[in-house]
């Protein structure tokens, strides 16, 4: 099986699933779908096959995947280190634009000092990132941007 997240929205409603076809649907094994029964997924009854009610499922996985979500609050930025949302190191935050609009913070993690990312508009820094200095940073001039001619073609040299 290949690991990718499970969807929701795979799940059909009305349709009841037994163990392998929910794993063969959502793409997970066999004995994840068991395991999601240990952790609270109710099955229709105690009888064998073991089948669950669509909409019970994709409740299942909904609440799962929301009890994950760790939303960042203003001046925060999300460490995968840590799998917290933490506080730049040093109060320093670096804005690179990948657009006219939009760019990407760049800021180290205070407590592991891993770097952290996170994608924001120009226009909401200021809430994003309150009173912490951000520095804005261009970036390298562009491949076509060069202002000596190409070498690269076919006049002939003047000798």
């Amino acid at each position: 099986m290949s690991r990718r997240r499970t969807t929701p929205r795979a799940i059909k409603l009305h349709r009841t699933y037994s163990v392998e076809e929910a794993a063969r649907v959502l793409g997970v094994h066999k004995n994840s779908v068991r395991a999601w029964r240990a952790q609270g997924l109710r099955p229709i009854d105690d009888s064998r096959p073991v089948l669950f009610l669509g909409s019970e499922l994709r409740v299942f996985l909904e609440r799962r995947r929301a009890g994950r979500k760790r939303p960042c609050r203003p001046g925060t930025v999300y460490c995968f280190r840590c799998r917290e949302p933490r506080e730049p190191a040093l109060g320093m935050v670096d804005w690179n634009p990948s657009t006219a609009r939009r760019g990407n913070i760049m800021a180290l993690c205070s407590v592991c000092e891993t770097p952290m990312f996170r994608s924001v508009s120009r226009d909401q820094l200021a809430a994003v990132m309150p009173g912490i200095q951000v520095r804005i940073v261009e970036g390298p001039p562009r491949l076509d941007g060069k202002h000596f001619p190409s070498q690269n073609c076919d006049k002939p040299k003047d000798r």
